[in-house]
């Protein structure tokens, strides 16, 4: 046959975080020691209350449709944990449900855009957002921050992207993959000129619990009416609760693009699980002392392994202050010699790992930097130092 299959699927990049997981994971299968670093996906268990919310909801025979855009129940318990722990009003009817964070950014790319509409992302990003914007016709207008900036967009740099076709712009705080948060100055900078240039930003909170030495997490919406009106608030379960698999995201926006949103939806996959949405009204509403402790062992696993890279050889970090990734400069492996062969990729780098040490990392080309490696932290102490030891070893290889 010679029918022509959709240009704009046959585009869209694999996700290599994915890759790499699923390549350590058949490695394990064959009986290799393998090292983990790949996927942002927390090692602990869901709650057990949130695991009993959901064997409930099915003994009780809720495994029906519900609402297309969630059952109230969540809707009322999101709202109330917009209000108490971001300070922003969002009314019910001003939250849609989803099937996860994914889903959500792509309900809201779908919403927001028409062709050509331009989508400014700071790399490095999460590298499903440009994906996520030219499946919805968009334009991704990558800015690339600096190490010296902390990774972090700078107004001056955002200015210098806006153009007549600026739609929206996302802000990922703490972010994937530098675990960088910003300011409330930092925020405010960022919405004056939102407001100014009148674009929407996308703000993707999904890490906002995991936040270290005092830092905190603000919200840009509660910061004034005016970009408040001008912002989608993005959110989930999957990292805060550890429960990646239940697939169920969130937003909060302005009424009508919540409502367009929601008529979306019903036609794309009729509604979130039903039981996992029980189970996420038990997460936000019941104890979150797992949140805590969650948090705590983060805490000291990105202490470990911050200090472990500061004192090898060739690679580098800024201390990530969010989020359990530690986002790594390896340029100076690169041009440099292992058994003889340059390295001249971090790609290549992350294929000798694998392949002669068993330890699975993510290149970050995909994350619009590619002298860079990102290095998850959400494995045991146990993994992270054997895993670390393996990099070391690699390391004094190089010539």
């Amino acid at each position: 046959m010679s029918l022509e299959l959709s240009k704009k699927a046959a585009a869209v990049k694999p996700s290599s975080t994915l890759a790499i997981t699923a390549k350590a994971k058949e490695l394990r299968a064959q009986g290799k020691d393998v090292v983990g670093f790949g996927a942002g996906e927390p090692d602990f268990d869901t709650p057990e209350n949130i695991c009993d919310a959901a064997i409930d909801a099915i003994n009780s025979g809720f495994t029906k449709y519900t609402p297309a855009s969630g059952i109230n129940e969540l809707k009322e318990a999101i709202s109330r944990k917009f209000k108490n722990y971001n300070n922003i009003d969002y009314a019910p009817e001003q939250i849609v449900i989803s099937n996860g964070g994914k889903h959500s950014l792509e309900n809201i790319f779908t919403v927001l855009l028409n062709p050509g509409d331009e989508v400014i992302i700071p790399a490095p990003y999460w590298l499903s957002y440009t994906e996520i914007v030219k499946l919805a016709d968009g334009v991704p207008v990558i800015v690339k921050t600096t190490k010296e900036q902390n990774y972090k967009l700078t107004p001056e740099a955002l200015k210098a992207a806006i153009t007549d076709k600026t739609k929206a712009l996302i802000l990922n705080t703490p972010n994937n993959p530098t675990g960088m948060i910003y300011t409330e100055d930092e925020l405010r900078d960022i919405a004056d000129l939102a407001v100014e240039k009148d674009f929407y930003v996308v703000a993707d909170e999904m890490y906002e619990t995991l936040t270290y030495d005092g830092q905190k997490h603000v919200s840009i919406a509660s910061l004034g009416k005016e970009i408040y009106d001008r912002t989608i608030t993005c959110n989930g379960l999957a990292k805060s609760y550890a429960m990646t698999g239940w697939r169920i995201g969130y937003t909060g926006s302005p009424l009508k693009i919540a409502k367009m949103m929601g008529s979306v939806q019903s036609h794309q996959t009729s509604n979130p699980n039903s039981i996992a949405q029980k189970a996420a009204v038990e997460a936000i509403n019941g104890p979150q002392d797992s949140v805590d402790q969650m948090n705590i062992e983060f805490g000291k696993r990105r202490q470990y392994i911050y200090d472990r890279i500061c004192n090898m050889p060739y690679i580098s970090a800024v201390k990530p202050m969010g989020a359990f990734y530690v986002f790594v400069d390896a340029s100076k492996v690169l041009g440099m010699a292992y058994k003889g062969v340059e390295v001249s990729t971090v790609a290549q780098m992350a294929e000798i790992l694998i392949n002669d040490y068993n330890t699975a990392v993510v290149p970050c080309a995909d994350f619009g930097f590619d002298d860079h490696l990102r290095l998850s932290y959400a494995i045991s102490i146990e993994q992270i130092e054997k895993g670390l030891d393996r990099i070391e070893a690699f390391l004094k290889e190089l010539k």
